[in-house]
């Protein structure tokens, strides 16, 4: 699908508001394995995706290069009382299309994005109104004590009302890929806006004529062009011959290789992602075993058989190069609420999964089809190959399923009613803090809640500690409460978690100056400076 937003005339002025605000134009030119997967803020909640809408898309706060907190469209906040806060709206800001930003829109937005259908409605699932005071103030009620509201706000995108209502794109469209207007145009507040979308080849982006920090802006970049090239050798390659100025992830066999070009700088550092593994644990009957009337993932022993099948220090040493950190918690260290005597990983020991299996009734194992991706994490569909003959070692018979990002997540996730049986996925809190994860990944029961459980793990008590934490403020109380909910999950074996893996960014030392590797690995073009 190709398209082009707004007037030939809207894009020469930006260029020429771009050159006049930096004085000479200037192209950053980028890379990743796979595609965005739409340009509607309010669905697909993907790190790169999400990525890309914060260039384009305002929020009321913004999160800076050292993960803090900032103004956006919001210049102040307070709590009135424990379920009250009035912010403050920016005044004279415009979407690139020129419509004037009001409380209208904010309203608007926050009505869209709790939608059932939307995959963000979790930023603002503790919300239970929002309210206008004037045209440039609006008051947030909550449903009770929001300790984290604030961390939620750089998730909550402002869209243009008058836009959307006048293309018909009031309603979200769930899932990824999907041609609807909203997904396919984009009208922002963000320092970007979209120029051209050839979706899987081209993203370019130009700055934003109308942005109300055009003259506060770090970066000098005044396009860039976001490629998608799923194969790592011809990443490299496009990196090294300068097609390309900066790259992630870069593979982990070529960072030696990479480092050795004068031209070029490998930029790495830890991220906050949790890989896993997941599992159907509602259907009374598997999907890979039809008329069997047995769904063997709903028995703890068989999920915690797979826990101790998997090898992780073989996969850290061999397929990660040992740039990852196995992992026995769904949350990274640096997120909020992480517990560390949980973070020893499930003991490998085939010889328990076998005992294990035999026990619940599966000495000769089960078939089982493993839904990866292919171009999302680092060494992706590698995890999931040596995963397989590690289950075979215990009687499982795999089938790899290895596809794009937006073929995976499409059938693992609620678009197409969590069709699968055993899965992997990658998460990192939004808001860096635990409740976050028990919210999308490890809950099913509450509005916002379970997006991304793609295996509808549930268990009452998680639920009951979960809806507290949402509410509880003293963090003493509320860390025993995660530190409890957590090791429930870890108990019943809600996951599989594998590690946290590293980030690897290459760029072009003789094109960029400066650009800033985050914990989240996503690619701000606020901070990123061109020689």
């Amino acid at each position: 699908m190709r398209f082009r937003t707004g007037l030939m005339a809207a894009a020469a002025l930006a260029a020429a508001v771009a050159f006049a605000t930096t004085g000479e134009a200037k192209t950053f030119r980028y890379a990743t394995t796979g595609d965005i997967l739409g340009l509607d803020p309010h669905i697909n909640n993907e790190g790169p995706t999400n990525t890309m809408k914060g260039n384009i898309y305002g929020s009321l706060l913004h999160r800076k290069a050292d993960l803090s907190l900032e103004p956006d469209l919001a210049t102040e906040w307070k709590a009135v009382d424990d379920t009250h806060w009035r912010f403050k709206l920016r005044q004279g800001v415009k979407f690139s299309n020129g419509d004037p930003f009001t409380a209208d829109d904010v309203i608007f937005s926050f009505k869209r994005q709790t939608q059932e259908a939307s995959d963000m409605a979790f930023a603002l699932s503790s919300v239970k109104d929002i309210k206008k005071i004037s045209d440039y103030e609006i008051e947030i009620e909550t449903k009770g004590p929001d300790p984290i509201l604030l961390l939620n706000m750089p998730n909550f995108f402002i869209v243009d009302k008058k836009f959307m209502e006048e293309n018909n794109a009031v309603e979200v469209v769930k899932g990824a890929g999907k041609t609807n207007w909203a997904n396919l145009h984009a009208n922002g507040t963000g320092p970007f806006m979209v120029k051209e979308w050839v979706q899987d080849n081209r993203l370019v982006l130009e700055r934003n004529p109308n942005y109300w920090g055009k003259d506060k802006l770090e970066t000098n970049v005044t396009e860039a062009i976001f490629t998608p090239i799923p194969n790592d050798a011809t990443r490299v390659a496009a990196l090294l011959s300068g097609e390309i100025d900066m790259m992630y992830p870069v593979p982990l066999q070529d960072v030696q290789r990479l480092e050795s070009d004068p031209n070029v700088k490998v930029q790495q550092g830890p991220e906050l992602r949790t890989i896993f593994l997941g599992m159907d644990q509602w259907r009374k009957e598997s999907l890979d075993m039809p008329g069997s009337g047995k769904n063997p993932f709903l028995d703890v022993r068989v999920r915690e058989a797979f826990a101790h099948a998997i090898d992780l220090k073989a996969i850290h040493r061999v397929v990660m190069r040992g740039a990852s950190t196995p992992t026995g918690e769904m949350i990274a260290p640096g997120i909020n609420g992480f517990q560390e005597d949980l973070n020893t990983p499930y003991k490998y020991d085939p010889a328990l999964s076998k005992k294990l299996l035999k026990e619940a009734g599966y000495e000769k194992g089960f078939p089982v089809t493993f839904d990866c991706p292919n171009d999302r994490y680092v060494n992706d569909e590698a995890i999931c190959t040596a995963i397989v003959p590690m289950l075979e070692r215990i009687g499982i018979k795999v089938t790899l399923n290895a596809q794009t990002k937006s073929l995976h997540f499409n059938k693992i996730g609620s678009a197409s009613g969590n069709n699968t049986s055993f899965y992997m996925l990658g998460w990192t809190p939004g808001s860096y803090d635990a409740y976050n994860v028990l919210q999308n990944i490890m809950t099913m029961d509450g509005a916002g809640q379970g997006a991304w459980n793609c295996g509808r793990y549930s268990n009452p008590k998680v639920e009951q500690l979960t809806d507290q934490i949402a509410v509880t403020v003293d963090e003493k109380k509320r860390n025993e409460m995660i530190h409890e909910a957590f090791k429930i999950h870890k108990d019943d074996v809600g996951h599989i978690p594998l590690h946290q893996q590293a980030l690897a960014w290459g760029y072009r030392s003789d094109k960029v100056a400066k650009i800033i590797q985050r914990p989240f690995n996503d690619v701000d073009l606020r901070y990123v400076t061109m020689k």
